[in-house]
């Protein structure tokens, strides 16, 4: 039997959830096309249900949806799912991959289609009257996950087809797919055994509710905690940006007045360009609060009860803490190692804070402000000292980041990396959600083959969850017969005054390039089963990571960002500024994350019972001698990648190790004979780290593409640290 020694994360299971797709924020399952007959179809007189009808293979009905049709769609679906499982279970056949796995990649397509709605109505418009659904179906949804993972018979059948003589004859993805299966029930107690085992299932149900209430209070305090402003509180505020303000304030009911809504993507830019102290520090302290202001939507107790039952759970099959468990089958494979990297880069980052506040600090005292650096002045005072050193300004580069144009460039560097062409699917012909959505054809730039449709959701609403992800409504498959991609890219822009464009800042720039990168990993993909494209949490925002750096190419630079007035493409000397002041402000922007990462750590590698979470993370971020003037990226009440699922619990240092391979492979690309357009280097790029999904261990996938693995070393010079005299590999 072939022994694996594969460095990945346990995945749901397709008969469950789905399979996961790639996300900055949570995962959404897949859903699978289901080439049904007529009389399939009409069995089905709930829509939600319902195979996948029209064009480009059928795609989801998302003009026919109706919030009340959900409940019983889940119910269902579950029990239809439930059926085919026992009918897997209960097969008389001694156990093959034939009989076993591939029956259960097929098994819960209905499910796949019913969750495929349910997580538009969670993360792109949501509303009360879902939220109470949600309340009630989470722990019945954990209860029916855990009623399979549970299933003795069918944990036995699955480990008798990974211990049998079958394996070797099995294709690589066929063998992976099998162990990805057996260690997804070895790896959530399917070996447990009475009252462990009904324990197990509990706590599962439970935290299941909690990271419902979690989110959902966080998208309270999002929607509720909104900052109106006046005419007299512009100052210092770019036109675009006040236009846009006003229209949010006008959207929701308060013509006249300018609103800060309590998202990143209106709080940065405020912090950025306002001149008022005051209504910084207010602004501030309201998006930072999220999840934490001492009333109903308060989160702390919450984290408390999570953090004890993810101990409590884990305890049961032995580990002594939930990240001991959660990275035994990551690339990192124990917190230990993970900590290691963030503590090589900490030192540097909080070093870097240091002399960026100095900086700071001296402008303030010139211009006679008497005050001494807050958090709230970071991002004002850094603006004046990125002028100041580099004689760049933000709002000057803000012009020339159109998000259309943006959206070309991005087309463009697929067409040249992945030979993918995007046509605009004219509107009616596919249904979408909400107006702000469109949709593009993908097809092969030579063959004119079709690969799959690109749907776009790019602007912030009441409803919408903030952050930028990526997901799919359908993935690539080839064993049931080829299904193509259906992929999603959805994000929380402002959106510009009724005809003017929307500008955005050259870090969200960035997380649009990123998200795409998610997206074309999905439109990638040459793999034959739904369980290939599970996720490997400390690599998947590699891929999309990596294709951020394609937005600084000269040929995405020269053709694409041109000013939103003259039309005109961006000044050379303007160019080479941007470039000169790639690493400015990089000490703010690693040490926030990197807090947040290793406060992830702590949070699961420390007794519960001694946490109480505004304490703990104040305690020990002093410990780490974090920068006073530097928050979290995410506070613990707010920080929805680990309280609001499982996602990347223990597992948020995953950007960094990620960005390790990123920081190594730009290399490749940069020291290539065609640069980042090289055409033999870009072959093996969608080769070995897109195409290949997790059908390919990740460290060999990497290994195939570099020649070695990753070095620490490419990182440090990437933001400007100084490099240790020893090369560190990953």
């Amino acid at each position: 039997m072939r022994k694996f020694t594969a460095s990945l994360t346990t995945i749901a299971v397709v008969f469950a959830l789905g399979a996961c797709s790639d996300q900055k924020a949570e995962h959404a399952p897949t859903a699978t096309h289901d080439k049904s007959s007529a009389a399939q179809h009409e069995q089905f007189d709930n829509v939600l249900l319902q195979p996948f009808e029209g064009p480009y293979g059928g795609v989801p009905a998302f003009d026919k949806m109706n919030l009340q049709d959900v409940k019983p769609a889940l119910e269902k679906a579950m029990a239809l799912n439930l059926q085919e499982i026992d009918a897997i279970a209960n097969n008389a056949q001694p156990a093959t991959f034939a009989n076993t796995i591939v029956a259960m990649e097929r098994a819960g397509k209905a499910l796949d289609r019913v969750y495929t709605y349910y997580g538009i109505w969670r993360s792109n418009m949501s509303s009360p009257e879902f939220r109470e659904i949600q309340a009630e179906m989470s722990p019945k949804l954990s209860a029916f996950s855990s009623k399979i993972i549970q299933n003795k018979k069918l944990f036995e059948r699955v480990k008798a087809v990974y211990e049998s003589d079958e394996l070797d004859s099995l294709s690589e993805e066929e063998q992976r797919i099998t162990w990805l299966t057996y260690n997804n029930f070895a790896h959530n107690g399917a070996s447990l055994e009475g009252d462990a085992k009904a324990r197990y299932a509990e706590i599962d149900q439970e935290l299941a509710t909690l990271y419902t209430t979690f989110s959902n209070n966080v998208l309270a305090d999002e929607e509720g905690y909104v900052t109106y402003i006046t005419k007299d509180d512009l100052e210092g505020l770019p036109d675009t940006f006040v236009k846009a303000a006003a229209a949010a304030a006008k959207s929701r009911g308060e013509e006249g007045k300018y609103a800060i809504t309590n998202t990143r993507s209106s709080m940065d830019p405020f912090l950025t360009y306002s001149t008022n102290r005051d209504l910084r520090e207010k602004v501030w302290r309201t998006y930072y609060n999220r999840g934490d202001n001492g009333d109903a939507q308060d989160n702390n107790e919450i984290i408390k009860k999570i953090l004890k039952l993810r101990d409590e759970r884990v305890a049961l099959m032995g580990y002594d803490n939930y990240a001991l468990w959660r990275l035994e089958d990551r690339m990192a494979k124990t917190p230990e190692n993970a900590m290691d990297l963030m503590m090589k880069v900490w030192p540097a980052a909080i070093a870097r804070v240091e002399e960026e506040v100095a900086d700071m600090q001296a402008i303030a005292d010139k211009e006679g402000a008497d005050i001494t650096i807050k958090p709230w002045d970071y991002r004002y005072y850094a603006e004046k000292v990125r002028k100041a050193k580099y004689d760049l300004d933000s709002n000057e580069v803000k012009q020339y980041l159109q998000l259309d144009k943006l959206r070309e460039a991005m087309f463009y560097v697929a067409g040249r990396l992945f030979n993918f062409h995007f046509a605009p699917v004219e509107a009616g012909k596919v249904p979408v959600f909400h107006p702000d959505v469109k949709v593009w054809e993908v097809t092969d730039k030579d063959s004119g083959d079709y690969i799959g449709l690109w749907y776009l959701d790019p602007f912030s609403r009441e409803g919408k969850r903030s952050g930028a992800w990526a997901t799919t409504y359908r993935s690539y498959t080839t064993f049931d017969g080829r299904e193509t991609v259906l992929a999603s890219n959805n994000s929380n822009f402002v959106k510009g005054a009724d005809g003017e464009p929307t500008l955005i800042s050259w870090d969200d720039a960035e997380t649009y390039f990123h998200e795409f990168g998610h997206a074309l990993h999905f439109l990638s993909a040459d793999v034959k089963y739904p369980s290939s494209h599970s996720g490997v949490r400390d690599y998947t925002e590699f891929q999309s990571q990596l294709l951020e750096r394609w937005l600084t190419t000269d040929e995405v630079i020269n053709q694409f960002l041109v000013h939103y007035q003259t039309g005109k493409p961006i000044p050379q000397q303007l160019v080479d500024k941007i470039k000169k002041a790639s690493t400015f402000n990089e000490g703010f922007k690693t040490t926030e994350y990197m807090a947040s990462a290793i406060m992830d750590l702590k949070y699961h590698t420390t007794d519960p019972d001694k946490i109480e979470p505004d304490a703990f993370e104040r305690e020990q971020l002093e410990k780490l001698n974090m920068p006073e003037e530097v928050v979290m990226r995410h506070r613990s009440p707010q920080f929805g990648h680990v309280f609001s699922s499982e996602g990347y619990a223990a597992a948020y240092y995953g950007y960094m190790w990620a960005e390790v391979l990123t920081a190594d492979a730009a290399e490749a690309f940069a020291e290539a004979p065609g640069g980042f357009y090289d055409k033999e280097l870009s072959q093996r790029l969608v080769k070995y780290l897109f195409s290949v999904r997790n059908a390919m261990d990740p460290a060999e996938a990497y290994r195939a593409f570099r020649g070695r693995d990753a070095k620490v070393d490419a990182l440090m010079r990437d933001r400007g640290f100084p490099v240790p005299e020893k090369n560190n590999e990953n």
